[in-house]
């Protein structure tokens, strides 16, 4: 049995799978006459390869049961792919590193708070989205274009993974 609490989101902590993007202690810069700040840059989109070209979607998540046992993760080989709340609400993020298929004791839950986005780098493995609160719409921003961009395993049962609030 493995119990998994959650731990905050930051550049530092997330970094060997992806970047956060916030705007809280980013660069920004004015712009439109000084009326607007842009934060700019905030991810490394990686959607090119093999012909890929970024496309932006819209994803709502609906709330899970909690404790909540972790069954299976995905990936995208051949591209990043970008989560960004429309609403100010918490969710969840679990991940393991890319360089081979994720056992249970390779992965990490992250809070991210309703002002953070997550860009997973290619071929992290990551769990679907994880919404606490109520219903959430996500800004997505990943691969569209022909080529296999979807791996999903699961997870051996020798081990029960479980989130922990």
């Amino acid at each position: 049995m493995l119990d998994l609490h959650p731990e905050p989101l930051s550049r530092d902590n997330f970094a060997p799978f992806g970047d956060v993007m916030d705007c809280h202690g980013a660069k920004s810069f004015p712009i439109n006459e000084g009326t607007t700040d842009r934060f700019h840059d905030l991810a490394e989109l990686d959607v090119t390869q093999d012909g890929g070209r970024a496309i932006i979607s819209i994803f709502r998540g609906r709330p899970r049961t909690y404790p909540l046992e972790i069954t299976m993760m995905e990936r995208h080989p051949i591209s990043s792919q970008a989560f960004y709340p429309l609403e100010n609400r918490p969710y969840l993020v679990v991940v393991a590193a890319a360089h081979k298929e994720p056992l249970k004791s390779d992965l990490r839950v992250f809070m991210a708070t309703g002002s953070q986005g997550v860009n997973y780098h290619r071929g992290v493995w990551h769990h679907p989205l994880l919404v606490l609160e109520r219903e959430s719409d996500f800004l997505i921003v990943d691969r569209g274009g022909a080529g296999h961009n979807l791996d999903e395993v699961t997870l051996n049962n020798d081990t029960t993974v479980t989130i922990i609030l």
